[in-house]
């Protein structure tokens, strides 16, 4: 699928309108994410660790629970992933949005005079590939991404949800539990592959029907972070708490618009905390 260039906030709308308009459901089943760079790629922080990062997985997760079993975020391992994401340990998820605003926050609040990306993912479609117990489990449920608690009960573990994808790689999306206000207000998402060495950018080449994406020119990126602080849509909302009204001040009065001295961690619908995790898509810092 071709890349769209996008040159005003009203482009951006109507293609993003374009994108979700379905004769079958009321509500439109794409999930979104910004990277504040064009040049930046769709990587989960896992894959990020070099090589054979996968065979790190593992220990990642079981040492994470062991050191925060006081945090107790829910019952199943999907629970955990997800607290384990939000806090910056390196996982193979990565973060998404149901909000366009939100994804479109992360695309602009950094690297001002260059190109971001705005993505977007039919969840409905991405679905419909599913292995046929985790496909009708969510059908039955009338839902479109699962839950944790659902997810549990078809794959309660990474290695349950690789064998399902044994003959074909898939990839999902899972509503995290609501951890904190941030999670809540970023209307927070998250995506798995079903084998840590393939990335989502990959599969989504070989899944052209299931995406849009829309390159930001510099200009347009302007006028869209004009409007999205017009419209509260900020770190002091999105990431509530004194890092979030730290981060938005710094970036409000800079010059130009650019935090002084940051860095561009953390994109997407992003669940990734305000300190970041060390991978490169684009949330203030």
């Amino acid at each position: 699928m071709a890349v769209e260039r996008i040159g005003s906030w009203r482009e951006l709308d109507d293609a993003v309108a374009a994108a979700g308009v379905t004769n079958a459901q009321a509500h439109s089943s794409l999930v979104f994410r910004g990277l504040a760079r064009a040049s930046y790629s769709n990587v989960s922080s896992l894959a990020r660790l070099g090589d054979d990062y996968h065979a790190l997985e593992r220990h990642l997760i079981r040492n994470f629970r062991k050191y925060a079993h006081r945090e107790r975020p829910g019952p199943t391992l999907w629970d955990w992933l997800s607290l384990a994401q939000h806090h910056g340990l390196p996982t193979r998820l990565l973060d998404w949005t149901f909000s366009p605003f939100v994804a479109a926050h992360f695309a602009t609040a950094t690297a001002p005079g260059v190109e971001a990306v705005l993505w977007a993912v039919d969840c409905r479609k991405v679905h419909e590939r599913l292995p046929g117990e985790l496909r009708d489990a969510l059908r039955a449920e009338g839902a479109t991404v699962f839950t944790t608690e659902l997810l549990a009960e078809q794959a309660p573990t990474l290695g349950a949800l690789d064998r399902l994808g044994a003959d074909e790689p898939f990839a999902l999306f899972f509503e995290p539990p609501s951890l904190d206000d941030r999670i809540v207000n970023q209307s927070a998402v998250l995506s798995i592959i079903s084998d840590p060495r393939e990335h989502m950018d990959d599969w989504l080449d070989a899944h052209p029907d299931v995406w849009h994406a829309w390159r930001i020119t510099p200009d347009a990126k302007a006028e869209i972070r004009e409007r999205l602080d017009q419209g509260n849509v900020t770190e002091r909302v999105l990431m509530p708490g004194l890092d979030g009204l730290a981060t938005w001040l710094r970036r409000y009065y800079a010059p130009g618009g650019a935090p002084a001295g940051a860095t561009e961690e953390e994109g997407g619908g992003a669940m990734a905390p305000v300190g970041g995790s060390g991978s490169n898509q684009g949330e203030p810092q």
